[in-house]
C-alpha cells in the first residue's frame, strides 16, 4: 500500500532500536506502523512519541505494509517472521542472530510470498548521523538501504547472499559483548579470592582503559545482558558453523544469563537479581571494593565455582590414578 511518500513500512517491534529506526523513517516522510498487541505502555509511547501509527496486530501489518522490518531480541525472531505469515511485500531481518538463524527466518517468510533482506545493526540507537550502520545483503538489499537516505541511520550494503550481514554483526558482537562478558567473569574471580583491590591497582599501572570498561560492561549487562545471552548463543552457532570454538560465547551467554530483566523503574522481575547482585554490581563501579560487599557476590561466582568443581571431578574421574 504505497502512499504519496513512498512504500508504507511496518515495524516489529518498536523497543529502545526499534523506535529510533521508525522514527528514521518517519522523519523522511514515510509512513510507519507498529502493532500493539501483546505490548506494554512503554512500548506505545514510544511509538507514539516517534510518529508511528498503531495497527493492532501484525496481521493487520502484513495486509497494509510494503515493507516490515523485524528489530526484535534474537531469540524472539523466529516467531516475529511466523507472526506475518502470507506477508508479500519485503521482510528485513535486522536482529542479532547467525547466518543460520537468518536462512531460516528467510525459509519462514519466502514461503509465504515475500523477499527477504538479511541485515545487522550495528551500534545505538540512530539518533544522530554517524553513530549507528545497518548492514544489508541478499537481492533485494539495495530497495531497502535506499529508504534511509537522508537520515540518521547508515544504510550499507554487503556483498553476498543472505546471512551475509548476519554474519557481520555476529562478527562484530563477539568481540564487543564477548570481551564484555570477559571482563565481568575476570571481576568476579577476583572478589571471590580477595584480590580485587590488588587486580585494580595492577589495571591502574599496566591497562589503565579495564577499570572504566569493566564498570561500563557491568551497567550495561544490568540493563540488557537478559538479551544478550541469546545473541551470544547465535555467536556461538556461527563460529561452529565455521569451525571455530563455541565455547568462547557459550560461556559469555551462561555470564549473561546471570543477568535478569528489570523494568524501566529498576525493579526486579526475577529472584536471581537480588541483594547479591546489587551489592556485586556496587563492587564493580567502586575501587576497591568496600567492606560491604565482601562475600556477597554476583551469582556468576557460584557458576564459576561449581563448573570449577565440575571440571575437577571430571579430571580426577579421568585420572584414577591421582584420586
Amino acid at each position: 500500500m504505497r502512499t504519496r511518500t513512498g512504500p508504507v513500512v511496518g515495524v516489529l517491534h518498536p523497543g529502545e532500536m526499534g523506535s529510533a529506526v521508525g522514527h528514521c523513517l518517519a522523519a523522511r516522510g514515510h509512513t510507519v506502523l507498529w502493532a500493539s498487541q501483546g505490548r506494554g505502555p512503554q512500548t506505545a509511547e514510544r511509538a507514539r512519541s516517534c510518529g508511528l501509527h498503531d495497527v493492532g496486530t501484525a496481521a493487520a501489518m502484513a495486509r497494509q505494509a510494503d515493507v516490515i522490518f523485524s528489530v526484535c531480541p534474537p531469540h524472539a525472531a523466529l516467531d516475529v517472521a511466523a507472526s506475518v505469515r502470507g506477508f508479500r511485500g519485503t521482510y528485513a531481518d535486522a536482529n542479532a542472530v547467525s547466518p543460520q538463524t537468518a536462512r531460516e527466518v528467510a525459509a519462514i517468510v519466502e514461503g509465504g510470498g515475500s523477499s527477504y533482506v538479511d541485515g545487522g545493526l550495528i551500534g545505538p540507537p540512530p539518533v544522530s548521523p554517524g553513530s549507528t550502520r545497518l548492514y544489508l545483503s541478499g537481492p533485494a538489499a539495495d530497495s531497502v538501504r535506499s529508504l534511509f537516505d537522508g537520515t540518521a541511520l547508515d544504510a550499507r550494503l554487503v556483498q553476498g547472499d543472505i546471512g551475509s550481514a548476519s554474519a557481520v554483526k555476529m562478527a562484530y558482537a563477539a568481540w564487543t559483548k564477548g570481551s564484555a562478558a570477559l571482563l565481568l567473569a575476570v571481576r568476579a574471580l577476583a572478589d571471590a579470592d580477595g584480590v580485587s583491590d590488588v587486580l585494580l591497582a595492577e589495571w591502574e599501572l599496566s591497562q589503565p582503559g579495564l577499570l572504566g570498561r569493566s564498570r561500563g560492561a557491568a551497567e550495561s549487562a544490568t540493563a540488557k545482558g537478559w538479551r544478550w545471552t541469546a545473541e551470544m548463543e547465535e555467536i556461538a552457532a556461527t563460529m561452529g558453523a565455521a569451525g571455530l570454538p563455541q565455547g568462547f560465547h557459550l560461556a559469555a551467554a551462561e555470564i549473561f544469563g546471570q543477568y535478569r530483566r528489570t523494568s524501566r523503574a529498576g525493579t526486579e522481575n526475577s529472584p536471581r537479581q537480588g541483594r547479591n547482585t546489587k551489592l556485586w554490581l556496587h563492587a564493580l563501579t567502586t575501587t576497591p571494593p568496600t567492606p560491604a560487599t565482601v562475600g556477597w557476590f554476583h551469582p556468576l561466582l557460584m557458576t564459576i565455582g561449581a563448573h570449577a568443581h565440575d571440571r575437577r571431578l571430571q579430571h580426577l574421574r579421568a585420572c584414577p590414578r591421582l584420586r
